[in-house]
Order: structure tokens, then C-alpha cells, then sequence
């Protein structure tokens, strides 16, 4: 007896799911692809959204937030000017020549006179960080950069006014005009230059604080899900 002859196998056809994509046509479509095209692909696609405004827009929003806050300073001037202790002043003829001198030589006015500067400079620091904060949560390097050159501007502002707000600089002729042995009060003058830097680097601190702990998040990258591709048939 002889086996009946049976027809062969069908060839394996492929579903349209496992379906091998098309060939790319073109200039460049057998060079192979980066290892990052994907990627690339994937964000012209708008699995990836923009994060933030464009360089442009960052750096003009710094040079308005670095020109607002630096205008503080006339405020931050005018009452240091206000709340700075004064230090006191005598004059006296010595030799025929006028001579002027502490009043108080044990007295910390002068040290109460930066103090008052570098007190007022944090809070001017904390108030403009928190302001910049609730105007625009999301930070960027030109914001920060903004707030910091700003509160430096302010506190120099503030520095100059203030000495011009007060005393006037010539002790001798005030106390030619005060008399002998009266006193009277000393330029307001900022001893340790280091204040200048309270209200910058409290405004830096401060916001990148609360940038790190309520600034926006930025999404985990989605990656889309390829299809299933079985294997060709042996």
C-alpha cells in the first residue's frame, strides 16, 4: 500500500499585526538610524511638550524681575536711613584747630548701624524671593541669575541713598555750625561692606528653597508601546 498523497503546507502567512513595516524610501533610507532617532521621533510626535518658554522669554522675564527688584532699593534705602541708629559726634578746638571724636567711645551704634542694613537686606531678600516665587513657579537659570543681580543693584541703591538721606559727610564744618562741645550726629556710613550681599544671597537661598519643594514637576517620559513581532518561521 502506498501513503495518499497529501499537498503541501500553505506558506505561513503573517497577520497584519506581525506585518514587517514597509521599506523607507528616499534619500537616507538605508543609513541607519541614531540611536536617539527614536527618541527624536517620539518628541516630534508630542509624547514630549515643551518644558517652559523659550531662552528668549526667560531672559527678558530676568532683565523686568532684575530691574523691579533693584528699584527696592530706594525703599530699603529710605528706611535704613529711618531705622539706623545714629552715632554721636563732639567737636572741640585743639591748638586752635577743630577736632571732632566719639562721644560715646564704648557705644555700638556703628555695629547697630550695619546690622540694621544687613536686617533689612534679608528681608528684602525673603519678600522679593517669595513675590518672584507666586508670580512664575517654574525657575530657570536667567531668573535666578535676574533675582540675584537685582537684590546686589538694590542693596547698592539702597547703600547710596541712605548716606545721601542723611548726615552730611564734612563733620568739620558741622561742627563749626554746632559749637563746641555739642553734639551732634555722624554720616550714616556702612562699615561692613558685606551687607551689600544679604539681600541677594537671601533672595537666591529663598527661592531655590521653594522652587525645589513647590515648583512644578517635571512629567516622567512616556515611551509608546510597540507592537508584538513574532518570530519568522523556521
Amino acid at each position: 500500500m502506498t501513503a495518499p498523497l497529501t499537498p503541501p503546507p500553505p506558506p505561513h502567512e503573517r497577520s497584519a499585526q506581525d506585518a514587517w513595516p514597509p521599506p523607507a524610501s528616499g534619500p537616507g533610507a538605508n543609513e541607519p538610524q541614531a540611536p536617539g532617532s527614536q527618541h527624536a521621533e517620539y518628541a516630534g510626535h508630542g509624547w514630549y511638550g515643551q518644558d517652559g518658554p523659550g531662552m528668549k522669554t526667560e531672559v527678558r522675564e530676568a532683565a523686568v524681575i532684575s530691574l523691579a527688584v533693584a528699584l527696592g532699593g530706594v525703599l530699603l534705602g529710605v528706611l535704613w536711613w529711618w531705622l539706623a541708629p545714629h552715632v554721636p559726634l563732639i567737636g572741640d578746638v585743639v591748638e586752635g584747630n577743630w577736632v571732632v571724636y566719639l562721644k560715646d567711645t564704648e557705644g555700638e551704634q556703628g555695629v547697630g548701624v550695619d546690622g540694621t542694613f544687613t536686617l533689612l537686606g534679608l528681608g528684602f531678600g525673603a519678600l522679593s524671593a517669595l513675590v518672584v516665587f507666586l508670580l512664575r513657579r517654574r525657575g530657570g537659570v536667567p531668573l535666578v541669575v535676574g533675582l540675584a543681580v537685582g537684590g546686589l543693584l538694590g542693596s547698592l541703591l539702597a547703600w547710596r541713598l541712605g548716606v545721601w538721606l542723611g548726615p552730611a559727610e564734612d563733620v568739620i564744618a558741622r561742627a563749626r555750625d554746632a559749637g563746641r562741645g555739642v553734639t551732634f550726629s555722624a554720616p550714616l556710613k556702612l562699615g561692613a561692606k558685606g551687607a551689600l550681599l544679604a539681600w541677594p544671597l537671601a533672595a537666591l537661598v529663598l527661592h531655590l528653597g521653594l522652587t525645589a519643594l513647590f515648583g512644578p514637576r517635571d512629567p516622567e517620559p512616556e515611551f509608546p508601546e510597540e507592537p508584538y513581532q513574532a518570530p519568522p518561521a523556521a
